[in-house]
Parts: structure tokens; C-alpha cells; sequence
């Protein structure tokens, strides 16, 4: 055997085993596996799928990217009062959920600084991604998964897109939103550049709370945190500002537990090449001190002690940086003019130096502010004043919030709000009763109806009698107002709220004639117009036109048209009564809107209040103005017991009325022909002329047909109508224009002031409430030496062939009920 040279013997030849053959390879083998290509297309149409169901669901309805214009205007549109004087200007804004922002600055005004701490700390791909950052995504749905949380992850462009476009979305973290956002951040960054949609977003950021108004932008963080203007920051101010944007509130109180995050911020910034290393540096040791803070600083830049003296600070230097006065009058009228030329007028013409003519009268919104700023409400209660021409609907002037002399609340309470008008509404369906027939004179049933729903008087109490109309609307009973309601009908009340450009509620039944219907107080200054113009309902508007800066007219309101919603003379049975509600009772006698009277000038109107105080209102007329005024606590909720509609909202009302009328040559209502007036219980009452001397009529409520009541006994507590007619002038067939006024009525036509006062109950003390009277009241009648000759209604005109008698002296009334008004003892409704 031959050995190796290692002298080991050779290893043995292996013997060759046989190879099976491979079998053949199937077709797919052959061209390789599909698998992955399948799995891909698979994914694909499935993201397909997905993404168009999210679109078919959500993406047909989005809001229009160029709503954000305005971030490329200036803001040098005129607008114009009725007589051509300047109003102000209008600004663009960015609204920011619920809060607008309308100091709008450009990039040139905010710190280079800003807004590069902004984009390392916020969206650092913000100059690379279009609109939607992928991995910030990615992050964010990780972060659902773990936390069941969709926030987080979002991008500059997300954030300007969910605080503008979709802040009727609130905060809600859902799917909707999150599909929302990223396409219309996709939008928003083909259409805009990146410095737009930074400069965007620095203009509508949440910062922090201000106390009466939240820090929003970056000119109100530098404002309330450093005292300074958005241009004067430096790196390290920049930086902090940056740093607690997330949750402002929580991070500005604790500043030692969030002055690390600064130093990565920088460090990014660093990274980034924004800023150089030693700028870095000799930023963190840059002293800061953010408003209410007393900090003591290491020289390495560490915090050696930090304490929170004065959270309020950030509200003072808020507010003592804030442009007061002349930067914010007129704001509600304007915010409305916006709203109103919405869609009519494109934002780049309403921005971009045009001229708007509106039916605003500057003294009247003058008179409006002032009268809001010296409003004595209730502690938290805030109001909204709207005054209206009856001629043809144009508001003249709107104040949406208390103002109190600093930035005002954004919300327009004038014309936003619908809140349940009480009492307010009671005019309107006494009205349709004398369209439907009745009288003032006609009487009703002042008891419990029957039935689930059981409404109570203001004061929870009842007489078990026939009132007259007049005195129901007198004194705001419920229960008679109900039974009218009743025999009337509510789809009937329902549709002449429609005419009158009111929203009846669902199912509202009964409830409705007694004021669970919601409105605004220039909704409900425009259906009380009616009165003052003899019948004709014009829908409220603002604008006239609108013209370029080159006086091209680019929009022109049609010319108001009225539609007929009362007869002349129904109208002014209506008006009577209202003027009445102001006139009848003297304020000892628990008149409910004796606060509404204008020296020189006719009023008529109605108080408002809600179950437990929640609103009160005061709508009213004069021969020249419409107007409501509400009063209730913005977020709702009660108000003290002490808070009364003729106390607070009805005195607001009389001085912006006032005002507004204050040197105009004096016009006075002119009822139409066929009107004649009849002393009924000691009052003086407009008529038609065919029904002037027909008896009184009881309604209880009931469908059937009223029939006249029976003749009184032989000693009858009712005194017999005036037999002579006393005519009233006769009225054009156009009612007076805002500037015309109209011939004042003979001295002759005003009621002998030694004529008796009304003989109905009174209360014992004046409370400015709606309180009917109770049945126990000692004594005799007061005459109330101080109530004015015209308490009475002056329109009255004396036939000279046939003087008007005196009305006849009031028979004693019963003694078990001494203080009953004359027409509670007329006999029933058989």
C-alpha cells in the first residue's frame, strides 16, 4: 500500500451515488414566484378601497382651500355707513376654533427667530413633505395603536388646516378628521408657498389662556408672555414660545420641568443649520423671564429657582398691550357684513380694497356700544343689542357682547345666538288673535287648562276669571295666553311665525305661545317691525353694495321688497297694545316696561323671561327703529331671582333707542283709516270701526265659535263704551322713511290727564316683574301724581261734532274681592 508523504496510507476512493433527477419545474416555477407582486397589488386595492370609501364618506363636502386667502391680503376695504360715513375697515381674519383672530401679521412682523424655533420644535420636514409629513404619520398611528390615541403626528400644514377649515370639528380626534386634514393639506400646500402657510399658522395658534381672551398668534404669545411685539423676540423667547406650544397651559406652569426641552430644540435648530452652534449657546444662557415667573439663573444657563407669583400677568400684559377702543368699534356690524357678502363676493375682492356701502346709522351703533358698556347686568351675564329700520329691514346697528372696553368676545350674540325669547312672543299671537277677529276688549280665561302640559303664571297663582286681552298682555299672564293659543290654533301661530322670519320649534305645542321658541335678537327685532310699519315683514340685511376700488359696482342688493304678514289696520291693533304694555301702568302700578319710555317719542314693547332666568329680552318700537335686546349668560344657566326684564335689558334698550333718536325731528305713528278708539275698563283702546261698539267676547280656549256675552246685570261693574266716536287720522298708503318724519298729531287728540287710572289690580310693591296681582291687595286704587299725560294711548283724534264723554266712575266691586278689574266680573262663557 503506498503511503502519504505523511505516511499515512491514501484515503479511499468514494464511490459515486446516483442523482435522482430533478423533477420538472411546474409552469409557475418556471417564470419564478408571484407571490409578492399578488400581496402588493393586493395591499394596493385594498388602500384603494379604503381610501375611496373615506372619499365617497367624508371628501365631498370639504371645505375650499382658498378660504385662506386672506393670509395674502392687507386688509384696506372701506365700509360705509347709510349717509356715507366711514365705518372702519375691514380686516381678514383666521379663525382658530372658536376665537378669530383679526390682527393678522405678516412675516416681515414676526421673529425670524419664531418662526424657525417653531418649525425645528413643531414639523422639522416642513420645507421637504407636501402638506402631510409621512413618518410624522407613521408615529401617530403607532401612537394609536399603543394608546388608542389618533392624535399626534400632524404637520404645520394639518394644524392650519384643522384650526381654520375645520374648526367646526373641534378637537374630536377621529377618523374623519385625520382623512380631512391630510387632504386638504395636500391642497393647502399646492396652492400656497411654505412661508404662507408658516406665517398661517403663527397667526392662528392656540397659546394659552388670557383670562377674558385666549392668547392666539404669535403677536398676542409675545404680547402676554414677554410684554413685547412678535418682531422684538430673541432666540432664547423664541425658543420657550416654540417649546410649549403642545399644551401651553400645563408647560407654562411648570417651567423647571420643560427647560430641557429648549435645549433640544436649539440643538435641532443646530442640526438643521438654522442657527450656528455658539448662537445656540449664548441662547440658553440668555435669561428669560415669562410673565408671573420670578426666576433665579445659573451662569451655565441651568434654572437655579423658579416660582409662579402671578398667573394673571399674562391677561394684564394682554390686555394693557391690546388696541382699545376705536380698533374694535363696530366689529359686530362688520363681522355680519362678512357673513353677509359670503359667497356673493369673492374674498380677494372683499379683501383687496374695495368699498362696501351698508344700512348702517353710525350714531345709532354709537348709541348701541355705549349702551352696552354702561349695561348693569347680573355677575357672568353678557347681552346682544340689534336695532333695525321698519322701513325696510337694514340693521342699524349690532352689538354681539358686554363691552367693557378691552378686546371683545369674537361671538356675535346680535345675530349667532338663538336663544328661547319668553314672553317677547306674546305679542305676535295676540296679534293673530285681533287678525282672527277678536277684540282688545274680548276677554279670557285666567285658570289651569287641562291636559299633561300645565303651564303656571309668572307668579304660580290664578284669579279663576274672564281678563281682557289687554290686560293679559298687560301684565304677562300665561294662562290666558295658552287658552288663545288653544282656540287659535298652533300650526295657525306657526305659520305666521314663519311669515315673520321666525323658526317654530318641533313639536313645540302649547309651550310655543309663551316663548319656547328660539331666536336672535335681530330676528326678533325684524318680526316686531311689522308694527311700526303698518304690516310689512322685511328680511334683515346689511350691505347695500359693493363697489372696487375703481367704483365698479361689483355687488348690488336688490331693493327691498315687504311682504304683507299683517293687515294696515291689524298691525295697528297690534302696536296698540304694545304701546300699551309700555303706557298703561306707571312703575307703583307694576307697569312691566315703564323703563322702555323715550321723552319726546312713541314706544310700544314687550319683556321677555325664561324659565329660571335664563334670558331676558325687551323687544320694542318706535315710529323710527325695531329693536331687541338680550341678556343671559353666554354657556347658559341661570340668572339671580333679583333679575327682571324690565330691570336689565329694557333700560339697555331705551339707551340705544334713545341715542339712535336723539336729535332727529320727531315722527309719531299715523294709524290707518277705519280705526277708531273706545274707553273699555278705564283704558282707551284702538278698534276697527265695524266692531268699535260690539260687546266683549269670553274665550276660554275652546274651538267652537265665541258668541258675544250677555248684557251686564242692573249695577254692571263694566263701564258702557264711550258713545261717541273718536276718529283717528288717516295714515299714506307708504309708511315713513327713516329720514321723513311725519306730521305730529293734534294737541286736541291727547287723553285728559284728570281722566281715572286704570282700575285693573296692581300689585302692592312695583316690581319690575311679570307678576300679575294677587287677590289680597289692601285699599284703595293709588293715583300716581308722577305718571306722565301720555300714558295713555295719543293717537286719538276727537270728533269736534261729538266730544268724547268721560268714562264713568268704577262701581264698588265686591267686597270678597275688592281689587278685581272690571271685566273679571263679566259673566262667563256659557
Amino acid at each position: 500500500m503506498t503511503r502519504s508523504p505523511q505516511g499515512q496510507p491514501p484515503a479511499p476512493t468514494p464511490t459515486p451515488v446516483p442523482v435522482p433527477p430533478s423533477p420538472a419545474p411546474t409552469s409557475g416555477q418556471a417564470r419564478g414566484c408571484g407571490c409578492l407582486p399578488t400581496l402588493i397589488l393586493g395591499v394596493l386595492l385594498t388602500i384603494g378601497l379604503v381610501f375611496g370609501g373615506m372619499w365617497l364618506l367624508w371628501g365631498r363636502d370639504l371645505p375650499k382651500v382658498s378660504d385662506l386667502d386672506v393670509i395674502n391680503f392687507s386688509g384696506q376695504t372701506r365700509v360705509f355707513d347709510r349717509r356715507g360715513e366711514l365705518i372702519g375697515t375691514l380686516s381678514p381674519s383666521l379663525a382658530s376654533g372658536t376665537n378669530v383672530n383679526r390682527e393678522l401679521l405678516g412675516p416681515k412682523q414676526i421673529s425670524s427667530w419664531l418662526q424657525k424655533a417653531v418649525v425645528a420644535s413643531e414639523d422639522r420636514r416642513f420645507y421637504q413633505h407636501s402638506g402631510v409629513d409621512p413618518i410624522g404619520v407613521a408615529r401617530g398611528l403607532l401612537k394609536g395603536l399603543l394608546r388608542n390615541d389618533l392624535e399626534g403626528g400632524s404637520s404645520i400644514t394639518q394644524q392650519v388646516v384643522k384650526n381654520t377649515l375645520l374648526r367646526d370639528l373641534g378637537g374630536a380626534r377621529t377618523a374623519e378628521r385625520k382623512f380631512k386634514e391630510a387632504v386638504l393639506a395636500y391642497q393647502v400646500d399646492k396652492r400656497f408657498n411654505k412661508d404662507q402657510i408658516l406665517n398661517a399658522y403663527l397667526n392662528v395658534i392656540y397659546w394659552g389662556d388670557g383670562g377674558p381672551q385666549d392668547i392666539i398668534g404669535a403677536g398676542g404669545a409675545a404680547r402676554a408672555y414677554f410684554k413685547k411685539e412678535a418682531w422684538e423676540l430673541n432666540l432664547a423667547e423664541s425658543v420657550y414660545l416654540a417649546t410649549i406650544i403642545p399644551a401651553p397651559n400645563r408647560r407654562y406652569k411648570d417651567f423647571k420641568a420643560y427647560r430641557p426641552l429648549m435645549r433640544s430644540v436649539l440643538t435641532r435648530m443646530v442640526e438643521d443649520g438654522q442657527i450656528t452652534k455658539q448662537q445656540a449657546e449664548q441662547a440658553w444662557i440668555t435669561p428669560i423671564y415669562p410673565a408671573g415667573w420670578r426666576i433665579g439663573w445659573n451662569p451655565d444657563g441651568t434654572v437655579r429657582t423658579a416660582v409662579l407669583e402671578r398667573p394673571s400677568r399674562l391677561a394684564e400684559n394682554l390686555a394693557s398691550m391690546t388696541p382699545q377702543g376705536e380698533q374694535y368699534r363696530s366689529l359686530y356690524y362688520l363681522q355680519e357684513v362678512e357673513r353677509e357678502l359670503a359667497g356673493k363676493v369673492d374674498r380677494g375682492t372683499l379683501y383687496g380694497g374695495a368699498k362696501i356701502f351698508t344700512g348702517m346709522d353710525l350714531q345709532a351703533q354709537r348709541a348701541a356700544e355705549q349702551a352696552s358698556r354702561n349695561a348693569q347686568l347680573p355677575d357672568g351675564a353678557t347681552l346682544g343689542i340689534a336695532l333695525v329700520n321698519p322701513q325696510n329691514g337694514e340693521a342699524l346697528a349690532l352689538v354681539g357682547q358686554k363691552l367693557t372696553g378691552g378686546r371683545p368676545n369674537e361671538w356675535n350674540n346680535a345675530t349667532q345666538s338663538r336663544r328661547q325669547v319668553g314672553s317677547s312672543i306674546k305679542p305676535l299671537l295676540y296679534t293673530l288673535a285681533l287678525e282672527k277677529g277678536w277684540k282688545q276688549s274680548d276677554t279670557i280665561l285666567d285658570s289651569p287648562i287641562s291636559g299633561d302640559y300645565q303651564p303656571k303664571n309668572y307668579s304660580g297663582t290664578w284669579t279663576g276669571v274672564y281678563v281682557s286681552m289687554r290686560y293679559a298682555l298687560n301684565h304677562s299672564l300665561n294662562l290666558p295666553t295658552v287658552r288663545m293659543a288653544q282656540e287659535i290654533g298652533i300650526p295657525t301661530f306657526e305659520a305666521k311665525l314663519r311669515d315673520l322670519g321666525l323658526t317654530p320649534p318641533r313639536d313645540g305645542g302649547l309651550s310655543l305661545s309663551i316663548g319656547t321658541l328660539e331666536a336672535s335678537p335681530l330676528q326678533l327685532a325684524a318680526a316686531y317691525a311689522p308694527f311700526a310699519n303698518g304690516g310689512l315683514y322685511y328680511a334683515p340685511s346689511t350691505v347695500r353694495r359693493v363697489e372696487s376700488a375703481q367704483g365698479e359696482v361689483l355687488y348690488q342688493r336688490p331693493d327691498p321688497v315687504g311682504k304683507r304678514v299683517w293687515d294696515k289696520r291689524v298691525a295697528w291693533l297690534g302696536l296698540d297694545m304694545i304701546r300699551g304694555v309700555v303706557n298703561d301702568l306707571s312703575a307703583y302700578q307694576g307697569g312691566l316696561a315703564t323703563k322702555a319710555r323715550i321723552e319726546g317719542w312713541q314706544v310700544g314693547g314687550k319683556t321677555g323671561t325664561t324659565n329660571d332666568i335664563k334670558d331676558l329680552w325687551f323687544a320694542g318700537v318706535t315710529p323710527l327703529t325695531s329693536g331687541a335686546v338680550w341678556v343671559g349668560k353666554q354657556e347658559g344657566g341661570a340668572m339671580p331671582n333679583w333679575a327682571y326684564s324690565g330691570d336689565i335689558p329694557t333700560p339697555v334698550w331705551q339707551q340705544a333707542t334713545a341715542g339712535a333718536l336723539a336729535g332727529r325731528e320727531a315722527a309719531t305713528f299715523v294709524p290707518p283709516e277705519g280705526i277708531v278708539y273706545r274707553t273699555y275698563y278705564r283704558l282707551n283702546m284702538a278698534f276697527r270701526t265695524e266692531e268699535a261698539d260690539q260687546a266683549p267676547v269670553g274665550h276660554d280656549g275652546s274651538k267652537r265659535e265665541a258668541e258675544p256675552e250677555a248684557e251686564p246685570t242692573p249695577e254692571p261693574a263694566l263701564p258702557p263704551p264711550a258713545q261717541t266716536e273718536q276718529a283717528a287720522p288717516t295714515s299714506p298708503d307708504t309708511t315713513l322713511p327713516w329720514t321723513v318724519p311725519s306730521t305730529p298729531e293734534p294737541s286736541s287728540s291727547e287723553p285728559d290727564p284728570a281722566e281715572p287710572l286704570p282700575s285693573e289690580p296692581v300689585p302692592s310693591d312695583p316690581p319690575p316683574s311679570e307678576i300679575p296681582p294677587t287677590e289680597t291687595l289692601p285699599g284703595d286704587l293709588p293715583t300716581d301724581p308722577a305718571l306722565p299725560t301720555d300714558a295713555f294711548p295719543t293717537d286719538v283724534q276727537p270728533d269736534d261734532a261729538a266730544p268724547a264723554e268721560p268714562a264713568p266712575s268704577d262701581p264698588a266691586q265686591p267686597e270678597t274681592n275688592p281689587w278685581l278689574p272690571p271685566e273679571l266680573t263679566l259673566p262667563p262663557r256659557q
